[in-house]
Parts: structure tokens; C-alpha cells; sequence
């Protein structure tokens, strides 16, 4: 993949880059090879172009399950493994609570309400803590 990308083909998932950041957008159900095309592009891409950042927009989900959970906190992980950041934005109500009923916590994956906010939340900043960790400077 290169450039400023969106692959629309059958059993792809579209992925457009935005500078130094990747946008994907899902639509309704992710089947197994769909989610497997997408975090090898995304590990590519990431890789390939230096990317810092992730935003992967769900406000076209309307239902969640633990397979789609599994996907994001595995994207998440993958991408926070090659010095990148992912943040979910655009989760409906009912795909919260459907998280919480099923015990997922996602860890390593923040949230924003919006594209636009989860892109300001990835122009911010890494301040690195005493403990080794890291830290999100506040604005």
C-alpha cells in the first residue's frame, strides 16, 4: 500500500492515509480474512511510512461482538508494538455497553467520541514518565 490509499476492494477494508496518520473505516461485519488483509496492511504501512498514529472509526458498527473486541485490542497491540498509537472513534452507545456485558476492557486502545477528536488526541504529544511508561501531555 502507499501514498494516500483506500483499497474498497472486496474483502478489503478501506484505509486512507492523512499524513502521518492512517483512517479506517468499518462498515457492518469484519470476517476472519478481512481482519487478517487488514492488520498485515496496517503492520505494513505502518512500518513503511512512518506512521504514528491509527484512527479506526466505528460509527458504522452498529453491533459488537468478542472476535470484532479481539481484532481492535490485536490491532491495537500491533500497532502500539511498531511505535504508532490507535484510537477507536465514532462507538455507538450500545456497542459501549455490549463491550462492558462481554467483559472487554480493549487495553492499549483509547477512544474518541469523533474522527476529528481521536486526530487531535493523536497530534498530541508522548511525554515519557520516571516509571518507565509513557504518559498523554494534556492540552
Amino acid at each position: 500500500m502507499s501514498g494516500g490509499f483506500s483499497r474498497p476492494m472486496a474483502g478489503h477494508v478501506p484505509v486512507l492515509r492523512l499524513g502521518d496518520m492512517l483512517l479506517v473505516t468499518l462498515q457492518g461485519a469484519l470476517h476472519d480474512s478481512m481482519a487478517d488483509q487488514l492488520q498485515q496492511d496496517l503492520a505494513e504501512t505502518i512500518v513503511g511510512s512512518r506512521i504514528r498514529g491509527v484512527v479506526i472509526d466505528i460509527s458504522g458498527v452498529e453491533m459488537i461482538d468478542s472476535f470484532l473486541g479481539r481484532v481492535l485490542a490485536e490491532i491495537a497491540a500491533q500497532t502500539e508494538l511498531l511505535a504508532a498509537r490507535t484510537v477507536v472513534a465514532g462507538m455507538r452507545p450500545a456497542v459501549a455497553i455490549t463491550l462492558v456485558e462481554l467483559g472487554l476492557t480493549l487495553p492499549g486502545l483509547r477512544t474518541a467520541l469523533t474522527t476529528e477528536a481521536a486526530m487531535e488526541l493523536l497530534a498530541q504529544p508522548i511525554v515519557p514518565v520516571r516509571t518507565g511508561g509513557v504518559r498523554e501531555e494534556s492540552p
